[in-house]
């Protein structure tokens, strides 16, 4: 009976000191990730200071500025010239629409534009 208590005994020293040493090595781990941390932190730039932080333009903040835009007419290539080349075509949209007024929601239509929705009754 002596023996088994000793064993028993010895078996739970055994867990005991391996979850202690499993601590150790969790704690040395997290002491050497904050070391390491600290060191590459060091080693970067020094952070700006506020008079070097961006500022607002004198006139203030850039509001954004809404245009409606129309599409240019793409060339047509023809049986008797070449085809197109790609520097030969421009941005489309670059002309100020002569409409400025915006799409917009009506009353009995549907929610998007031709979104399929019940509408507003």
């Amino acid at each position: 009976m002596a023996t088994y208590e000793l064993l028993a005994a010895s078996h739970n020293t055994l867990d005991v000191g391996a979850a202690f040493l499993g601590g150790l090595l969790i704690v040395g781990a997290l002491v050497w990730a904050i070391h390491f941390g600290m060191k590459v932190r060091d080693q970067e730039l020094p952070r700006p200071l506020p008079e070097e932080q961006p500022h607002l333009p004198a006139g203030g903040a850039v509001h954004e500025m809404r245009e409606m835009r129309e599409p240019d007419e793409m060339p047509v290539a023809s049986e008797e010239k070449e085809r197109l080349m790609p520097y030969q075509l421009h941005h489309s949209g670059t002309r100020t629409g002569k409409d400025q007024s915006r799409l917009r929601w009506l009353p009995g239509r549907s929610g998007s534009f031709g979104g399929g929705g019940i509408g507003h009754v």
